[in-house]
């Protein structure tokens, strides 16, 4: 890759060059607007499975992608080729194409006082020259060693859906004809292990348990050691022995920060500018209202160092900031775009993100609900009796109504404790009141991803097994 073999300054320089030649044609050719994307990037993927080798893959990509504006005619064209004929072929198809669209009311870029210039672009550290460096035989001993700690663990651990590492590097580069221009890069690593133990249901019949846990950061030295992810998978699996189903019941409910992870991205896509023009979400026209209870803060915060879905601007150029989303339990903001802004007479929330094909649509960066004041185990101690859920299954959820229905698996909870393993069973109440609901928020939040949430309880839902 161009990457390896040039300075991060050379790498920046060619891409924004190639970018505003693009932008010069489009606009020779014809187009009001024009908006490049160039992009390049690797990955790496290796896996073990019983302390063998299974699978390394490693690729490479580098592409072009543009919108292109005819008055408020839009359309957008992508392509791998970078030869002169290739590029030619872009240009001309993104002009040609956007002058057959049917034109739309809302298009447009946004106004060229609203972009955001280099020197103003927070340096959040994404990059780590580290990861980069990581190759075949090094993700592989990270996998042998994280899934070896598991089998190791405790011969009740009898086999392995395997151990996964991965590692990712990329740029970016957006110029526009307004006169933006921005490059970015970033790295992300990450390590999963998988382990697999016997078991005996209720009824008498064998049956495989497997957990799992994972970490994973934009840093390699920020990643849990190999060994500790292999224990935790081990200590999550085995704790799943002997997991029964419970009568259907209403019950006080605690969500592990994966488990709880899940609900606020529901929630996320709800408070999209997209979902909202459309009419697809339960949250429409809810500005100022309450959706969450007091202990809930929801924060969109890009500009946090390290973050893994942190970015200095958004996909069409504007400074990007901390938007708060629920305030105390108060609908504040949703997040939008220019377009889903026109189309709702609001403003932009510089929340635009742009594909590799130039598309550019609302989106979320740090999804984070705010931590709160208690540990796991005040929340564990303070429910007398509940379920305490730790894995999520199938997809239940209607983002126009709130109706929300998942399957799970957990614990169950009696006098502040775990006591046995639950699974097959389903979990509802809709998203709404779930949200109200909420009366204990943990303070261990880990932002392993770019939507995240710490432990929280919710008062009471339906509890459906037997």
């Amino acid at each position: 890759m161009s990457m390896k073999r040039e300075s991060w300054e050379q790498t920046q320089s060619r891409m924004v060059a190639l970018g505003e030649d693009l932008v010069a044609r489009a606009r020779k050719a014809g187009a009001d607007v024009a908006e490049a994307v160039v992009g390049e990037g690797s990955h790496l993927s290796a896996k073990v499975r019983m302390r063998a080798p299974e699978l390394v893959e490693e690729a490479g990509s580098r592409g072009v992608g543009m919108r292109v504006m005819v008055g408020q005619r839009v359309a957008v064209s992508t392509t791998s080729d970078l030869t002169r004929a290739g590029l030619a072929r872009l240009v001309e198809d993104a002009v040609e194409l956007a002058r057959l669209s049917e034109p739309d009311a809302f298009a447009g870029a946004p106004d060229p006082s609203q972009l955001s210039s280099p020197e103003q672009h927070a340096w959040l550290d994404l990059h780590d020259e580290r990861i980069d460096g990581i190759d075949g035989e090094a993700a592989l001993a990270h996998a042998r060693r994280g899934e070896a700690a598991a089998l190791d663990f405790d011969p009740r651990i009898t086999n392995s859906e395997g151990a996964t590492f991965g590692r990712a590097s990329g740029a970016r580069a957006v110029v526009t004809s307004g006169g933006f221009r921005g490059v970015t890069r970033g790295t992300y690593a990450s390590l999963s292990v998988h382990p697999v133990a016997d078991d005996v249901t209720e009824g008498g019949a064998a049956k495989k348990r497997s957990g799992y846990y994972w970490t994973s950061k934009r840093h390699h030295e920020a990643l849990e050691a190999d060994d500790v992810v292999g224990r935790e998978a081990a200590r999550r699996t085995l704790a799943k022995l002997g997991a029964r189903k419970v009568e259907t019941q209403e019950v006080p409910v605690i969500f592990d920060p994966d488990a709880a992870r899940s609900l606020v991205g529901l929630l996320a896509g709800c408070i999209q500018g997209g979902s909202i023009w459309r009419r697809s979400s339960y949250l429409l026209d809810r500005l100022g209202s309450r959706v969450a209870s007091d202990l809930v803060t929801i924060v969109d915060d890009p500009l946090i160092p390290r973050g893994p879905g942190s970015r200095a601007y958004d996909g069409e150029g504007l400074l990007s900031r901390r938007n708060v989303v629920v305030d105390g339990g108060t609908l504040r903001s949703y997040l939008l775009d220019s377009y889903s802004a026109r189309k709702l007479g609001l403003e932009s929330t510089a929340s635009a993100s742009r594909s590799g094909s130039g598309s550019v649509s609302p989106s979320t960066s740090n999804f984070v609900l705010q931590p709160g004041s208690h540990t796991p185990e005040q929340i564990l101690g303070a429910t007398e009796r509940g379920f305490y859920v730790t894995e999520m299954m199938g997809f239940g959820f209607n983002a126009v109504t709130g109706d929300f229905s998942r399957g799970a698996s957990g614990f169950w909870v009696e006098k502040g404790e775990r006591t046995f393993a639950v699974s097959e069973v389903t979990i509802s109440l809709d998203l709404d009141r779930l949200l109200q609901r909420i009366d204990m928020v943990g303070d261990d939040l880990d932002l392993r991803s770019s939507v995240a949430s710490p432990t929280l309880r919710v008062s009471a839902m339906t509890l459906a097994g037997r």
